[in-house]
């Protein structure tokens, strides 16, 4: 079930099938070069997940549920919870399997809430999720009528998690690959006429260290009119500086390059061949929509902000305050 041919054999049935062959060569390479020391302990624990046909499939609703209580015994449902549980920590959530709620670190429906009805219906659309974690969003997609939607995300951990899921909900047109999206076939895609009409890009671009990159990577997959969905950091204050560059660690987390102004991330998507941006939402990050839970023990928000001051993280930044923003490709 985790290996790069069962990973990328779900897009040969897909609008995706003219390019299997350079997307199962992308993984590949990215399979040798990342591989992780877990990767055969959850290989095992998906193994083990027990046969359970579900009768209710809903990704409409907060949480992600596939299956009722009742479709399992006290004792299954049990076993179950344990192995979903060894696949710690749960980033992105709620889940609700056969009755288990996964309340993963990140209240994601809160997030999802933020952008539902003001983006374009995603109804028969081609959908990419860049950065997609454990596949949250990607079933909330579905759930929005999506034709097929495709995640990519470079860790292991997340891949296994969605398998985790995706085993009790097989027959969906979605699949994810272990890839970054530079790692991503964006040439091969316009060679052969391909292009997605939605990519969405939630909680990466930060991470960037060339952030107009990042841009012209998601502008390169998407068609002429397609739209993207962008979730960033971004600093308030449009009369100050333009741009935070930290100085280290950014709310403890080591890999955050630099946070524009909201005016400044629309200047960065106009030279990346995007017009008629939009921002949906600008919100300050709230405790109670990341935190930590039984599914995800480490430190989380609370943790990552100064005690006497929360407008604040721990090294004195602003707090994170995130945008959402749409814009076409011209």
């Amino acid at each position: 079930m985790l290996n790069p041919h069962a990973v990328t054999g779900r897009v040969l049935d897909s609008p995706l099938n003219s390019i299997a062959g350079e997307l199962h060569m992308a993984v590949q390479k990215s399979w040798n070069e990342r591989r992780h020391g877990l990767l055969h302990e959850w290989k095992g624990l998906l193994h083990a997940l027990p046969e359970i046909e579900a009768s209710v499939v809903n990704f409409t609703c907060e949480a992600v549920t596939v299956g009722l209580r009742h479709d399992i015994s006290k004792q299954r449902q049990q076993a179950l919870r344990e192995i979903l549980k060894s696949f710690h920590p749960w980033r992105k959530g709620p889940f609700d399997i056969f009755g288990i709620r996964i309340d993963a670190e990140w209240r994601s429906n809160c997030k999802w809430s933020r952008l539902q009805g003001k983006i374009t219906p995603l109804k028969d659309r081609l959908v990419l999720d860049v950065g997609c974690g454990n596949g949250y969003y990607m079933f909330r997609m579905l759930g929005e009528g999506a034709r097929f939607v495709l995640g990519i995300d470079p860790s292991m951990l997340f891949l296994a998690q969605f398998h985790a899921i995706l085993k009790y909900a097989p027959a969906f047109p979605v699949a994810l690959l272990p890839l970054r999206s530079e790692d991503f076939p964006g040439i091969a895609m316009q060679k052969k006429g391909v292009a997605f009409d939605s990519v969405f890009s939630m909680g990466v671009l930060y991470h960037r260290q060339y952030p107009l990159q990042h841009l012209s990577e998601l502008a390169q997959v998407l068609r002429r009119g397609g739209e993207l969905v962008l979730e960033t950091l971004v600093i308030e204050g449009e009369g100050g500086e333009k741009i935070l560059v930290p100085d280290g660690p950014y709310a403890k987390m080591p890999n955050v390059s630099s946070i524009p102004t909201l005016s400044l991330l629309g200047d960065w998507l106009t030279q990346s061949g995007f017009g008629e941006v939009n921002a949906l939402d600008v919100s300050h990050t709230a405790i109670e929509e990341q935190r930590g839970t039984e599914w995800m023990t480490f430190e989380s928000l609370a943790d990552f902000l100064d005690p006497d001051d929360r407008g604040r993280t721990i090294e004195g930044y602003p707090a994170p305050v995130r945008a959402i923003l749409t814009a076409k490709k011209l």
